[in-house]
Parts: structure tokens; C-alpha cells; sequence
């Protein structure tokens, strides 16, 4: 509630917040129509592969000439880290290993790191954060995006006394979306082939929204970050509105669909035949909480709360999340407060590649949103019991054997460089993160 008045403060003495942006495409360009309505915010330095790109993107979201003719453009992400006084790096790629590569780089500078790429979180975070923490600098998830709204609301539940029995978001789901592959993607999104490519919109990106991947993602992420377990079968998708969300996010012997209390989940805002779900919750996120006792389940119905059909559990919701446009929290709450937005402290969550089809040995794997494989959510000690080939690692590789249609990719199923440094890092964070459920600040539970 004081970043604005903290913020007035650093630009009255002179001392702006400073960011480098590496990435300037959808979210970064969100972000960056902010910044010159936000005084005491600059961004000297945007680094991005195509640079004239990236200027053009500054255009169409409202810069002026002068305010272009003074930012650096650069496809040089490690020399423009280490040089320049910056105060925040904003990881906006989106690709696993490069997202690691600049969050390392932007630590060992001592700067701060928000990163808005979860598909490197999911890979590497626990380890990445706590790199942060010895190093003294902040590493945060994203405000604006899912997951960090989301750990707000768990904090906020557990900060006032609550127990919080689900977590997550809405999306569109159908179990048959799990196969979708780029090239059939446009019609679940009402547009055209044609349509999307003059809009700019990258198939395999939104493809990875359909087909359950970056639900996967986004839900590892939050039960890293918030120590919530993540269901032992993979996430349900139940059709669910949000007047309904304590009735059917609550533990099965109490009338839910959950195996128990204190998970995660994604609830779908269409049923399985199609039908709209009545006021659902495509674009939010929510949390359902348990009154501790009689008088707070009191207090629910006074106050007008929806309640399941005993009163005790109840739900808050946020019905939208504007992404980039939001992500100045992340980026003065690290600068001024020395606080994340929500980080990971544990590794409770991991995303397996699943086959989207019967896959032959010889095959090389494209990744997220891709044509061979889908996330899948999987409890952290599950995947590593399974030996299950982690989503973000599963681009570019060569399948040694075949996998069925539906069956999760192991390590051992693919040609993998034990000496790249992305794998390195992935194992390290294995070996120093996959022996317990909880490490440190993780500990307080659902």
C-alpha cells in the first residue's frame, strides 16, 4: 500500500528506479506502456534480439522520440546486466535456458530479478531464488501474472488466520485439448490462421496455453512458491463459475471434488459438453479458505461471502489479471521494499512432457505447445521417483526409444548434453531441492 508514496520519494531526491527489460514482446511491451505515467520508474536499457523490433514495440505502446532516443536497445542480455546502473532485470523471454542464463547474470551483478519467464522458474526457481537470497538481491515471480497474484491472495488468507484448501486459476479446458497441436490451435480460439498471424500471435505460444501446459506451469510455480501440494493424479479441470468455487473446491468427504485440502487447481470455464460455465473464471484466480471456527463461518454469511451449503468454506476470487500491466508491483516491491512478489522456497511442483501421440525413437521433441508433447503437473518427488523429462528440457532433443501415446517422456527416453549448462543447473537444483518435501520458509504450511 506505499509503493506509490515510496516511489514519489525516490524521484523527489533524483534516485529513480532503473530497469533493463530483456524481452520486448506481449509482456514486455504491456509493461513498458506504463512507464512513462509512472514517475521515478525508467528503463534505460531494453535488450532483445531483434532490436529494431523492440523500438517499434516502444512506438506502439506510446513512447515519445526522446524518450527512445535515450534507452540502449541490445541483443547483448550479459554485457548489458553487468554495465549500467540498474536497479531491477525483468526477464520477459519466455525461453527456459536463456531465462536462467540472464537471472544468473543479473544476481551475480547484484541486481534484482523479476521474472516473468515461469517456464524457467519451473525449471531451475527453487535453486535461482535461493542463489538471490546468499547473494542479497531479490528474485520474484511476476505481478500481473497468474502465479504471483495468486500467492497474494494465499498470503493473504494464511496472514489472516485462514486455511486455505485450494488455490489457482481459471482457463478453457477439455481433456481432448491435450493433443492439440499448432496447426489446429486458431479454431479453439475462434480466429483464422490468417486472423492470428496479421494479429502477431505465435501458435505454438497459444497453443501452450491451450493444450494444459502452462496451466501446469503456472500451478508448479504457485505450490513452489507457497509450499501448497499439487495433486497426486494431475490437475482436474472441473468446470466451476465462481459462486461454486467453495462448493467444489473443497476435500471429497465434504462433498468436493479435491483428494484433500491445501492443493492447487485450475477450473475450467466451459463444461465437458462445451456449454459456457455460468460466471466463470477464465481471466482470474481465486482461493478457496476454511473458517477456523463457528463465529468466522458467521461472519461469511453476514458479510455476504458465497459459502458451500455448511458455511464453512468460503472463496476470493480476482475475476481478472492485466499481466504487463501490473508488473510495476514486482518491480518497486523488489527495488523499494526488498520484497518479491512471491518466490519459491521449495520444490512441491513439476511439469513432465507427456506424448501427445505415439512418438518413434529418431524423433526430436519441440517443447511447449509444440506437436510432440504437453505439461503435465506432477508432485516434484513423483517426477523424480518417475524419472520424468521436465517440460522446459524437452526442446530440441532426440528420442532414443518409442513412447506410447499419453506416456510421460523420461530422461533415459532422450539424447540429452549432460554438459550443457541448462541441464546442469536443472540437476543441481534437483540434487539440493529433491531430498524433502520443505526447505526453510516453505515449512509453514496450507
Amino acid at each position: 500500500m506505499n509503493l506509490h508514496h515510496l516511489l514519489k520519494a525516490r524521484a523527489a531526491a533524483g534516485k529513480p528506479v532503473r530497469v533493463a527489460l530483456i524481452g520486448a514482446g506481449k509482456f514486455g511491451s504491456m509493461f513498458l506502456s506504463q512507464v512513462p505515467h509512472t514517475p521515478g520508474l525508467e528503463v534505460p536499457i531494453i535488450i532483445d534480439l531483434d532490436r529494431d523490433r523492440a523500438r517499434e514495440a516502444c512506438r506502439t505502446v506510446g513512447w515519445d522520440d526522446d524518450r527512445i532516443k535515450a534507452t540502449t536497445f541490445t541483443d547483448d542480455g550479459a554485457r548489458a546486466i553487468a554495465g549500467g546502473p540498474i536497479d531491477v532485470v525483468v526477464e520477459a523471454t519466455g525461453n527456459p535456458a536463456v531465462g536462467i542464463k540472464h537471472a544468473r547474470a543479473a544476481i551475480a551483478a547484484g541486481k534484482h530479478v523479476v521474472m516473468v519467464n515461469v517456464e524457467a522458474d519451473v525449471l531451475a526457481g527453487p535453486l535461482l531464488a535461493e542463489e538471490a537470497r546468499k547473494a542479497g538481491v531479490v528474485y520474484s515471480l511476476a505481478y500481473g501474472d497468474q502465479p504471483a497474484l495468486t500467492a497474494e491472495m494465499v498470503d493473504w488468507a494464511r496472514a489472516t488466520g485462514f486455511r486455505v484448501v485450494a488455490a489457482g486459476k481459471g482457463t478453457k479446458y477439455l481433456p481432448a485439448y491435450h493433443d492439440v497441436t499448432p496447426e489446429g490451435v486458431w479454431s479453439h480460439y475462434g480466429l483464422t490462421a490468417g486472423e492470428a498471424q496479421s494479429a502477431g500471435m505465435n501458435p505454438q505460444m497459444f497453443n501452450s496455453f491451450l493444450d494444459g501446459t502452462k496451466s501446469a506451469i503456472e500451478m508448479a510455480a504457485i505450490a513452489n512458491a507457497t509450499g501448497l501440494d499439487v495433486p497426486s493424479d494431475g490437475l482436474l479441470f472441473p468446470p466451476c463459475g465462481v459462486d461454486d468455487l467453495p462448493h467444489i473446491l473443497r476435500p471429497r468427504e465434504k462433498g468436493g471434488v479435491l483428494k484433500k485440502s491445501g492443493v492447487v487447481e485450475v477450473v475450467s470455464s466451459i463444461e465437458r459438453d462445451g456449454r459456457p460455465v455460468f460466471r466463470d473464471l477464465r481471466w482470474g484466480v481465486y482461493v478457496v479458505l476454511e473458517a477456523p471456527n463457528d463465529y468466522a463461518a458467521d461472519c461469511f454469511k453476514q458479510y455476504g461471502l458465497k459459502t458451500d451449503a455448511s458455511g464453512r468454506y468460503a472463496a476470493m476470487y480476482k475475476p481478472y489479471h492485466l499481466i504487463g500491466l501490473e508488473l510495476n508491483i514486482s518491480v518497486l516491491s523488489a527495488a523499494l521494499r526488498n520484497e518479491p512478489t512471491g518466490q519459491p522456497h521449495g520444490f512441491r511442483g513439476d511439469v513432465a512432457a507427456v506424448a501427445k501421440r505415439d512418438l518413434r525413437a529418431g524423433e526430436e521433441l519441440d517443447g511447449e505447445g509444440g506437436y510432440t508433447v504437453w505439461g503435465k503437473l506432477m508432485p516434484a518427488q513423483a517426477s523424480l521417483a518417475a524419472g520424468a523429462l521436465p517440460i522446459g528440457l524437452a526442446h530440441r532433443v532426440k528420442l532414443k526409444n518409442n513412447i506410447a501415446h499419453g506416456a510421460v517422456v523420461r530422461w533415459s527416453d532422450v539424447e540429452i548434453d549432460a554438459s550443457n549448462e541448462t541441464v546442469k543447473t536443472r540437476k543441481a537444483m534437483e540434487a539440493a531441492f529433491g531430498g524433502t518435501k520443505a526447505t526453510g520458509a516453505e515449512r509453514v504450511r496450507a
